[in-house]
């Protein structure tokens, strides 16, 4: 019985002594271009993002697996239960037409730390 007390006491003194944290929750965390031409070879998509937790979040990175995809991200804090977006251009001029999947790494001050978003699609070879 003295252990069942103890365990118990122990989580409850657990839960009391959570740290407010920010959080992102993201809409979704891929976007497929479909197909599209190497005639016009950038495309864009937007992630949207809410900040779930109880204190102002801070995206302090987002980095590209290539140069080829780049993403832009707000530099002011976003408080809580406001919303943002991630926005994310691909080009693949002077780029091999074919499926492509790329990688975007998202580093934050939340309670998870680092989120991975993709983006994918097919760029065809141009019509001549």
């Amino acid at each position: 019985m003295t252990i069942m007390a103890l365990c118990t006491m122990t989580t409850l003194f657990a839960q009391t002594n959570e740290k407010p944290q920010a959080e992102i929750k993201f809409e979704k965390l891929v976007h497929n271009f479909g197909t599209f031409s190497e005639s016009s070879p950038k495309v864009t998509c937007v992630f949207e993002f809410t900040n779930v937790g109880q204190l102002p979040l801070v995206i302090n990175q987002a980095i590209a697996s290539c140069g080829c995809t780049v993403p832009e991200y707000p530099k002011a804090p976003i408080k809580p239960g406001e919303k943002g977006q991630i926005k994310v251009t691909y080009n693949g001029a002077g780029k091999f037409p074919g499926h492509f999947k790329k990688s975007i790494t998202v580093r934050t001050n939340g309670a998870v730390e680092m989120t991975r978003l993709y983006v994918e699609g097919t760029m065809e070879e141009a019509k001549k």
